[in-house]
């Protein structure tokens, strides 16, 4: 279960407010990738926070206001049209870098989940393989980004019906693609992923 581990461990090199930071939507064929950075407060943290993908959905959606209640948070994105021109890592970093940035309060240290810092941080900061499963800050990021983008990929499928985007969230399920097929790409879909890449510009 996720502790308080390395937030103090950045404390003691001299850090005061450690954000943790983790993002959403890498693997999707359609959607933007959404990340958020979080600060805890340590007098006031919700219990139950872990790793997003090992909550149901019930939990995450209760989590989540009370994270943003009890907590300074950011949430930020990069587009479908910046996934295509930069790739998706380096549009995986932007989200990361915009949410460190959007912060009421500068962080003095971000804990990332997985094995690389973003360029160009606002701030030093650690990388954490499995860091949502470790870190509390990175747990409750995690489910912020989550929730938020499960959200709005629900939107999207009101839009754009029988993609099945409010259960799969853009990834390449079996529906999402036989939609693929028989509905089209939309403005929502990656185009620099293989999938709808093939779909534009190879004959079938």
């Amino acid at each position: 279960m996720p502790n308080l581990a390395y937030e103090i461990a950045a404390r003691q090199t001299g850090a005061r407010l450690i954000a943790g930071v983790d993002e959403v939507g890498r693997g999707p064929l359609s959607g933007p990738v959404v990340a958020a950075a979080v600060i805890l407060d340590r007098n006031n943290i919700p219990d139950g926070l872990r790793d997003s993908k090992k909550l149901t959905q019930k939990r995450r959606e209760a989590l989540f206001p009370a994270i943003l209640a009890s907590a300074k948070v950011s949430i930020a994105s990069a587009s479908v049209e910046e996934i295509d021109k930069i790739n998706i890592l380096n549009a995986t970093f932007l989200a990361m870098r915009r949410a460190l940035g959007g912060l009421d309060v500068p962080a003095d240290h971000a804990l990332i989940d997985g094995n690389r810092v973003p360029p160009d941080l606002p701030c030093d900061a650690s990388a954490i393989v499995g860091g949502d499963d470790r870190s509390l800050s990175i747990a409750a990021a995690s489910i912020v980004a989550k929730v938020t983008r499960d959200r709005l990929m629900v939107d999207l499928a009101q839009q754009f019906p029988g993609y099945g985007w409010e259960t799969n969230a853009g990834y390449g399920t079996a529906q999402h693609l036989k939609a693929l097929l028989s509905l089209g790409v939309t403005p929502h879909h990656r185009r620099s992923f293989r999938p709808v890449h093939n779909m534009l510009y190879q004959e079938f």
